[in-house]
């Protein structure tokens, strides 16, 4: 695949090398193409990475081909929302793994986008930006090379729905606290102490029997973050169990991945997509008498 820019009055006499970093590639993905054949070229020549640039130059850069992947090819359905030549964003229905969990295990989302891109003759590792629980529901988005993986990785916002068990007050608050492994557990995360500092903003939206409906922005990316947030005030998910939460409303976690918003290479604004509520949440909010929220 080809990156081509056209050089600015901007970055006259910058080198390539910082020309190149301010629009997204690694140091390394940088020193990995330049000592590839005709990796870097200005006006059809080779170009050093330390060359001063001149505007009106330009420059094609060639990324390195994908390499190999361990996951095995496997036909799984993908709901995908949105695609282009750098990204691609997943509905993912509650109950399916991202990534094999083990050597050798399938049936996931990874499984499934490898199966797609060998059909399509373009095989390749499946490169997730972000990843949700199995039992979460919503948009997971991945990065069709290791330069997108970069680039993307920084500049992703998402919001998630989700329903707690008690009432909570309505309007905006947050959720400051540390979130560190529970002691004896590979799985359960636990909030206080001296884990890593972890931040998730929300609004409670609306409160109908006994449950709360929430929109919530995770500003910190820990496992389990908004689920072992919530649980530490004393308002688990509905049917998260691990955390507390009743399972006789829904049998997973009410957490669901329903928008996202992102940059992309070589694109002036960022992508918006959204994905709307699974079956068994609405079932939840009818159930509970909470209103089913419009996701734009």
């Amino acid at each position: 695949m080809q990156l081509n820019y056209t050089v600015s009055l901007a970055d006259e006499g910058a080198r390539l090398s910082d020309f190149l970093r301010r629009r997204g590639l690694t140091s390394g993905l940088i020193r990995g193409i330049k000592y590839q054949n005709g990796g870097m070229m200005a006006d059809g020549r080779p170009i050093h990475t330390n060359e001063r640039l001149q505007v009106g130059q330009k420059i094609c850069i060639t990324l390195p081909p994908e390499p190999p992947t361990s996951v095995p090819p496997e036909p799984v359905p993908l709901n995908i929302v949105y695609e282009d030549e750098f990204a691609v964003v997943i509905d993912k229905p509650a109950g399916l793994l991202v990534h094999p969990s083990a050597p050798g295990s399938n049936g996931t989302l990874a499984n499934g986008w490898c199966a797609l891109m060998a059909q399509r003759g373009t095989p390749g590792p499946f490169r997730a930006v972000n990843r949700i629980d199995r039992n979460t529901s919503g948009l997971v988005l991945a990065a069709k090379n290791s330069f997108a993986a970069a680039y993307l990785a920084r500049r992703v916002d998402k919001v998630y729905w989700a329903v707690a068990e008690g009432v909570l007050p309505i309007g905006k608050g947050q959720i400051d606290l540390p979130i560190d492994r529970q002691e004896g557990s590979i799985i359960c995360r636990t909030a206080g102490g001296t884990g890593r500092m972890s931040l998730t903003v929300y609004e409670a939206l609306a409160t109908a029997g006994g449950h709360t409906l929430l929109r919530v922005i995770p500003v910190t990316g820990r496992t389990h973050q908004i689920r072992v947030h919530f649980a530490a005030l004393g308002y688990p998910l509905a049917g998260d169990d691990l955390y507390g939460g009743s399972r006789a409303l829904i049998s997973r976690q009410a957490l669901h991945a329903g928008k996202m918003r992102f940059a992309v290479p070589l694109k002036e604004n960022p992508v918006e997509v959204c994905a709307g509520l699974p079956a068994d949440f609405c079932a939840l909010l009818a159930a509970t008498g909470l209103p089913r929220p419009i996701i734009v």
